[in-house]
């Protein structure tokens, strides 16, 4: 009974929550369809591009590009479901991250035969990884 009253008396002296009957600008998890229609149109241009109009020096530049394209067009399919996450926005944005990160940085690689431009592939990577691993959480 002692801890109960206290707990009340507790409750009592906190303070109420300032962000109360305020609006708060949220995003709408939706909005990853958008962002997962025009990672698509851009995934199917480049990789259009890439098996149709890019003829590089050396040959190997041509398997970064299919790399790149692949992981783009399967990232891109898997953006569509995470507004159905748990927390769409980590997904989302992990996945976004990835695409930009390790798909573009194989774009750029593969059409510039460079590979000095290759630092950012494996952070890309890891958001990849840390995004099939929030939907365990």
């Amino acid at each position: 009974m002692i801890r109960r009253r206290a707990w009340k008396i507790q409750s009592e002296k906190r303070e109420k929550n300032p962000l109360k009957g305020k609006k708060i600008w949220a995003m709408d998890p939706y909005l990853w369809h958008k962002i997962a229609a025009i990672s698509g149109v851009a995934a199917l241009g480049l990789g259009t591009y890439g098996s149709h109009g890019f003829k590089p020096k050396n040959p190997t530049y041509k398997e970064v590009w299919q790399t790149a394209s692949l992981y783009h067009l399967v990232h891109t399919a898997a953006l569509v479901a995470s507004p159905i996450a748990k927390r769409p926005h980590i997904f989302g944005g992990l996945l976004t991250a990835g695409i930009v990160a390790f798909s573009g940085t194989c774009y750029t690689v593969a059409y510039l035969e460079d590979r000095k431009y290759s630092k950012l592939a494996p952070l890309g990577g890891s958001a990849f990884i840390a995004a099939w691993g929030s939907l365990l959480f």
